[in-house]
C-alpha cells in the first residue's frame, strides 16, 4: 500500500510544517469526538497543522432501515477507510464500537482513548418527566434499533413495547420530542454527555438491566498498519485499562462471530490488577439468554510490544496483558458457545433476517 508523500504547508515566514488529516463522519457528535482527539494531538504536537475531513458514510445515508437488517458490517467506517487506503487522510477517528473486529488488511487501531461512560441511558419523553422504565405504563413505545438492548429490555419490562428508531442523536431526540410515538429512547450515554445533553438523562442503565456493546464509550483512532510515524504519533492517547477492556471485549465478540445483526453485550471491569468480563448472548425477544462472567490476572509492567490483536495495535501497552485480556474474551465466548450461544445467535439473526 502506498503512503504516498506527506502534505505539508508554508507559511509566510517560509516555515514548512506537516499536514495531518483527520478523517471523521460529518454528524455533530463525530465533529465534537473528533475535535477533542484533535485538540489533543495539537497539545502534544503544536509544530504539526491539523486538517479535519469530513465525510458521509453508507450507515449516515441508509436513515429507514433498522442497522441489523442492512447486513454490511463497516457501515460507518468502509468510507473512512478508503480514503486512508488512498492517502487522502492520515488517520481516522471512529466510536470503537463501529469498527468490526476484524480490520481489512493494512489498517489497524492505534489509539483507544479512555472510556466515557459506556452504559445506556434512557431519554424520557418530556410529558413522562420523572418516570423510569419500571413505572412507565403498560404498553409504553420505547425506541431503540439496537437488537442488544431490545432483547434485555424486553425481558427485565415485559410490559413496554420496543419500536426501531434511526437517525444521528439530533434526530432521534426530535423524534422523541416532536411527537408522541415513542414514551422514551434508549442512547448510549457517552455520545450524549460529549454532546453536552446530559441534562437529557432520565436513568442510567445499569448493567442487571442492561449490559453494553463492545467498545461502547470508547473513541479509536484508526490508521495505516504500515504509516510508524503516525502510529508512534497517535500511540500516547492510548488509556490503558481502556485498551485491555475492549481487547477482552472485542475477542469476546470475535470467537462468537458476532456484529449489530445479533443480540451480544458485555460488562468489564479492572479492579486491582484483575480484569473482570461479563458477556452475554440473547434470543430477539430476550427470553433465551446465556450470561457468564470470568477474569484474568494482569501484570503492571510495560516493556514495548508490536503485535497487534482484535484490530489494536499498543506497543507501550505490555504484551502479555494484552494477550491475558484476548485470551479472557475468546475464553469466555468459547464457554458460552459450549452452551449453545451459536444456536441462540443463529435463530436470532434468521429471525431478524425474516422480520
Amino acid at each position: 500500500m502506498d503512503q504516498g508523500p506527506y502534505k505539508t504547508i508554508r507559511d509566510v515566514s517560509g516555515k514548512v510544517s506537516r499536514v495531518i488529516r483527520i478523517g471523521t463522519r460529518k454528524s455533530q457528535l463525530a465533529r465534537i469526538q473528533t475535535d477533542s482527539i484533535a485538540a489533543k494531538l495539537k497539545e502534544l504536537y503544536p509544530e504539526v497543522t491539523l486538517e479535519i475531513i469530513g465525510m458521509t458514510t453508507t450507515g449516515d445515508k441508509i436513515l429507514d432501515t433498522a442497522l441489523s437488517k442492512i447486513g454490511e458490517k463497516s457501515l460507518f467506517t468502509k468510507e473512512l477507510e478508503t480514503a486512508l487506503e488512498k492517502n487522502e487522510v492520515d488517520l481516522v477517528v471512529h466510536s470503537l464500537k463501529d469498527l468490526p473486529t476484524s480490520l481489512p488488511p493494512g489498517f489497524t487501531i492505534g489509539a483507544i482513548l479512555k472510556r466515557e461512560n459506556p452504559h445506556d441511558a434512557v431519554v424520557l419523553h418530556p410529558q413522562n418527566a420523572g418516570q423510569t422504565l419500571a413505572t412507565l405504563p403498560q404498553n409504553s413505545v420505547i425506541g431503540t434499533s439496537s437488537l442488544r438492548r431490545a432483547a434485555q429490555l424486553k425481558k427485565r419490562f415485559p410490559h413496554l413495547d420496543f419500536k426501531d428508531i434511526r437517525g444521528n442523536l439530533n434526530t432521534r431526540l426530535k423524534k422523541l420530542d416532536d411527537k408522541e410515538d415513542y414514551s422514551a429512547i434508549i442512547l448510549a450515554a457517552a455520545g450524549l454527555k460529549r454532546m453536552g445533553w446530559d441534562a437529557r438523562i432520565s436513568q442510567i442503565l445499569e448493567p442487571e438491566d442492561c449490559m453494553y456493546a463492545v467498545g461502547q464509550g470508547a473513541l479509536a483512532v484508526e490508521v495505516r498498519a504500515r504509516d510508524t510515524e503516525i502510529l508512534e504519533m497517535v500511540s500516547v492517547l492510548h488509556h490503558k485499562d481502556t485498551v485491555l477492556r475492549c481487547i477482552a471485549e472485542r475477542a469476546f465478540l470475535r470467537t462468537l462471530e458476532g456484529g449489530c445483526s445479533v443480540p451480544v453485550a458485555v460488562h468489564s471491569e479492572l479492579k486491582d490488577s484483575q480484569l473482570y468480563l461479563t458477556g452475554a448472548v440473547y434470543s430477539l425477544d430476550g427470553s433465551d439468554s446465556l450470561k457468564e462472567t470470568m477474569q484474568a490476572t494482569l501484570s503492571v509492567t510495560t516493556p514495548l510490544d508490536t503485535q497487534h490483536r482484535v484490530g489494536v495495535t499498543a506497543a507501550k501497552i505490555w504484551g502479555p496483558d494484552q494477550d491475558s485480556a484476548e485470551r479472557l474474551g475468546s475464553g469466555l465466548a468459547e464457554l458460552l458457545i459450549s452452551r449453545g450461544a451459536r444456536e441462540i445467535l443463529a435463530v436470532a439473526r434468521q429471525l431478524n433476517d425474516a422480520r
